[in-house]
């Protein structure tokens, strides 16, 4: 389905771009194309004067923090280097883009995401990042919990799993979300100025 409007209170949320989870490769699209494209529209964002939210996640250094629960596949034992939760040099450095760091898959769940958008009168958010089938999809969810329209930049997302991206994609987003690509949203974004 074709993107139908951005709305005028429209918020960029950017997922996880971040120097250790960009430093992998992704699947299908490029985590070098998800980057181009997301810069593009972080740009395009603040040239309208429209919120540019960057999200990164991060943990404790002992794992104090780290999401409880018996899973077959967890983050036990991992060792993180130094500064891999630092947003990528090519988003960071405006003064004023919303930071949000959480230590969940949703950028909503523990966090002041709702707070920040609500206060600006944000009524709907468009999704970049990594990964598609995780923080991505986790906060989509929860903005379409939450009362949010919701339009994922399908050519700005991946994952380090192409079925795992597929199947957000096909199956879920569809029912969250409008989706398009970089250049569908900024076509669809109001006029600068």
């Amino acid at each position: 389905m074709a993107i139908t409007t951005i709305d005028p209170k429209t918020a960029l949320v950017v997922i996880d771009l971040q120097n250790g989870i960009t430093a992998m490769p992704g699947a299908p699209v490029p985590t070098t194309d998800v980057i181009k494209n997301s810069v593009e529209l972080a740009n395009a964002f603040r040239a309208r004067d429209l919120p540019v939210v960057l999200v990164n996640v991060t943990f404790a250094g002992d794992g104090a923090d780290v999401m409880p629960g018996r899973v077959d596949q967890g983050m036990g034992g991992m060792q993180l280097p130094e500064g891999w939760d630092r947003v990528i040099a090519d988003l960071d450095g405006h003064d004023g883009d919303i930071r949000v760091t959480k230590r969940n898959w949703s950028a909503f769940y523990g966090t002041n995401l709702d707070l920040h958008l609500r206060r600006r009168g944000v009524t709907q958010i468009v999704l970049t990042g990594i990964a598609t089938s995780i923080g991505v999809e986790s906060t989509a969810r929860f903005a379409h919990e939450h009362g949010y329209h919701v339009t994922v930049a399908t050519d700005a997302v991946t994952d380090s799993n192409a079925d795992a991206h597929q199947n957000s994609v096909e199956r879920i987003f569809p029912r969250l979300a409008e989706n398009g690509t970089t250049t569908e949203i900024l076509a669809a974004l109001p006029a600068a100025g």
